[in-house]
């Protein structure tokens, strides 16, 4: 149903109020983090879905890279499933043995991959002006991956690194 408001009178028109909404300049992110605690965004145009999933849908491949997870049948698809957090690096793997398993699913062209990752915190409007060059702290995992960090001051994360999904899809490290 729409609502048409030049059918209301004065009196049924509704009261304005001052919302805040969050600032719409920037790039809207998808924030999530991986079982080591470290933040992450994703340009939200990249993520196909966010998911969570039962464990024993996801099919375990032998001999498959270490990253990888398994396979899933996504919406009639399969996709590889692979624990973003030990492809950056990370010690500490996805938690497969509690009851769901959050997914992104992301796309680039023609491929369709899922990230596992601990959890989906949120979407949010990242203001260009506040992400900086990643520092040469970064883990060497992690150095090709990440196109930035968004400074997150006043929070209680020192940083959020952002990705690009475009170079994780596309990366060598894949290979089965």
């Amino acid at each position: 149903m729409v609502l048409n408001l030049d059918f209301l009178t004065s009196e049924d028109a509704p009261t304005t109020t001052n919302v805040e909404m969050g600032s719409r300049d920037g790039e809207l992110c998808l924030r999530f983090d991986v079982p080591s605690g470290n933040e992450f965004a994703l340009a939200a145009s990249g993520v196909r879905e966010v998911m969570s999933v039962y464990p024993d849908r996801i099919t375990p491949i032998p001999n498959a890279s270490p990253f990888f997870l398994g396979t899933y049948n996504w919406r009639g698809q399969v996709i590889w499933v692979a624990d973003l957090g030990q492809f950056l690096g990370d010690q500490l793997l996805v938690n497969t043995d509690r009851s769901e398993v959050s997914l992104l699913i992301v796309e680039e062209q023609e491929i369709i991959m899922g990230f596992a990752v601990r959890t989906v915190i949120n979407t949010e409007w990242l203001n260009v002006d506040r992400i900086v060059s990643p520092d040469l702290d970064l883990p060497p995992a992690m150095r090709a991956f990440v196109t930035g960090v968004y400074s997150t001051t006043g929070s209680d994360t020192p940083e959020l690194r952002l990705l690009d999904r475009v170079a994780i899809i596309r990366s060598t490290h894949w290979t089965i």
